[in-house]
């Protein structure tokens, strides 16, 4: 594996989705066991369901709450390099799912203060500064898979899916052979969807 150019990976995510979130440790996961550099873009559920009307209740709440830490994780990213990122959204995604914090302020600090960064971009959760920069990095996510898919969305090998979608996190060599699967995937032409109905909760251990 050392000696092996390592794969791009391009990940889309947003912080408040547990699916996105149990992928993402997925592929650090393949990190270690596969040659993978990931690369961490932002999306978000808000965005995407922006003018959906029949939604759940609880979900419209979620979305609601969904739009500070996409802000911030743009803030980040034009202040300091997409390379922050990475970091950001594991201390995000900690205290968000692992921890259950709560979507404020506090949190996104706390947050910010893990992955080194300052606690001024946590501003950016009320301010529409970075909306058109979290829309236009959804809009290069979502347009690769289409609109009827949500996070995460990743791009490999010129191919671009929605997925996958796993409880719990595979670990070690099995996180490794769920990528070689992914991998067959994306270097089969016309493949499209494999699917079946989720029946167990994010599992986040």
């Amino acid at each position: 594996m050392a000696d092996q150019e390592p794969t791009v990976v391009d990940f889309w995510f947003d912080p408040v989705c547990p699916w996105a979130w149990i992928a993402s440790r997925w592929l650090l996961e393949v990190e270690q066991v596969r040659a993978v550099q990931p690369r961490w873009h932002v999306m978000s559920l808000s965005v995407l369901n922006e003018n959906k009307e029949d939604l759940p209740e609880r979900y419209k709440e979620l979305l609601s709450q969904g739009w500070g830490p996409v802000r911030v994780c743009l803030a980040a990213e034009t202040k300091f390099g997409p390379e922050v990122l990475g970091p950001l959204y594991t201390a995000l995604g900690t205290k968000i799912h692992n921890e259950q914090g709560p979507r404020e302020r506090s949190t996104i600090e706390a947050a910010l203060a893990e992955a080194g960064l300052p606690a001024e971009l946590a501003d950016a959760m009320d301010s529409t500064e970075y909306d058109e920069a979290v829309r236009a990095s959804h809009k290069e996510g979502i347009d690769r898979v289409g609109y009827e898919v949500g996070t995460p969305v990743i791009t490999v090998k010129g191919t671009s899916i929605f997925g996958p979608v796993v409880s719990p996190i595979p670990r070690g060599e099995a996180a490794g052979r769920l990528w070689d699967g992914v991998l067959l995937i994306a270097e089969t032409d016309g493949f499209f969807e494999l699917k079946r109905s989720r029946t167990r909760d994010p599992i986040f251990d």
